[in-house]
C-alpha cells in the first residue's frame, strides 16, 4: 500500500517573499479563501513547468547552434 499523492506547493517562505505577505495571512487564505490559495499554488506549479520547458528549449538552441558552427567549419 502506498501513501496518497499530496500536492506539494512552494514553501511558505517562498510565498511570503514573492507575495509580500506573512505566514498568518497565507494561513488565513488557506482556511478562509481556499480557491484563492489553490489558485496561487497552481500558478506556481505552472511557473515551474514553464521554466523547465524554457530551460529545455535554451539547451536545444545551444546544441543546434553548436551543430551549425561545426557544419560551417567543415564547409570553410
Amino acid at each position: 500500500m502506498t501513501a496518497p499523492n499530496v500536492k506539494k506547493g512552494p514553501s511558505l517562505r517562498k510565498l511570503e517573499n514573492d507575495l509580500e505577505v506573512n505566514k498568518t495571512t497565507l494561513h488565513n487564505w488557506k482556511q478562509n479563501r481556499p480557491k484563492l490559495y489553490e489558485f496561487i499554488i497552481e500558478s506556481y506549479e505552472h511557473k515551474t513547468a514553464l521554466k523547465e520547458n524554457i530551460m529545455f528549449l535554451i539547451d536545444q538552441k545551444k546544441k543546434i547552434e553548436d551543430r551549425i558552427d561545426k557544419e560551417q567549419q567543415k564547409v570553410s
